[in-house]
């Protein structure tokens, strides 16, 4: 389960959680706290984007963070830079990728006779430039801008060609973060939604721990989608 905790209530809650002897512990690379009782995980706090952790005094505090925002599914990609949760500039990509009758991205078939088909070289041709646009823009936001996080959504099958040698964005980048939601058609007003979202807070926990979570609530937790992934 999943609930949505405003960012200005925080403070409040992680008094919540130290009264109760909680203990936390911080995943950078997911910009997220365990939370544990006992030893045992209860839940997870994933932290607004905006917000800074130090583990030594267990407080957090707003900070003014950059960030860039890319979505990418086969033929349409969205790609955005922030600063401080605000849209400075974005850019929505398309191409021409998927086979019509078997609806799914040609560059699943590169291995195949089929691409050797002029309908297909076509579309193998277009996914190129596709991805080509989409490292050009993340390249240069990070060129030139000051650029604190680099949030990412998309398919494993993509990842080659998103993070390949030479496109400028590096698989190994310590400010890459995984987009939590599920992004199923990346536009522009998408990009602005999973923006703000990602500006707030989300408590997760089992179904079982609701109740040992409801008074949590007190310091403003709202209603939260119960699915893992958003859908946008």
């Amino acid at each position: 389960m999943h609930r949505l905790i405003k960012a200005d209530t925080l403070p409040a809650f992680l008094d919540w959680i130290k009264i109760r002897a909680i203990e936390l512990e911080y995943l950078p690379s997911q910009h997220k706290l365990n939370i544990y009782k006992d030893g045992i995980r209860v839940g997870a706090l994933r932290l607004p984007l905006h917000y800074n952790w130090e583990a030594e005094t267990g407080k957090i505090w707003p900070k003014e963070t950059n960030w860039i925002l890319f979505m990418v599914r086969a033929g349409i990609a969205a790609v955005g830079y922030f600063e401080n949760g605000s849209n400075i500039s974005h850019n929505v990509y398309r191409a021409y990728m998927v086979r019509k009758k078997q609806g799914k991205s040609q560059i699943k078939y590169l291995k195949t006779k089929g691409k050797s088909r002029a309908g297909s070289r076509v579309r193998l041709g277009e996914a190129e430039v596709f991805f080509q646009e989409i490292h050009e823009k993340v390249t240069s936001y990070l060129r030139h801008h000051p650029v604190d996080m680099i949030g990412y959504s998309c398919s494993k099958t993509l990842w080659p060609f998103i993070f390949n040698a030479g496109t400028g964005i590096d698989k190994d980048d310590p400010r890459l973060y995984k987009i939590p939601l599920h992004v199923q058609h990346p536009t522009y007003e998408t990009l602005l939604q999973v923006n703000e979202t990602l500006q707030a807070a989300t408590l997760e926990f089992e179904e079982e721990l609701s109740d040992w979570f409801k008074d949590s609530g007190k310091p403003g937790l709202s209603p939260y989608p119960d699915d893992e992934d958003e859908q946008w």
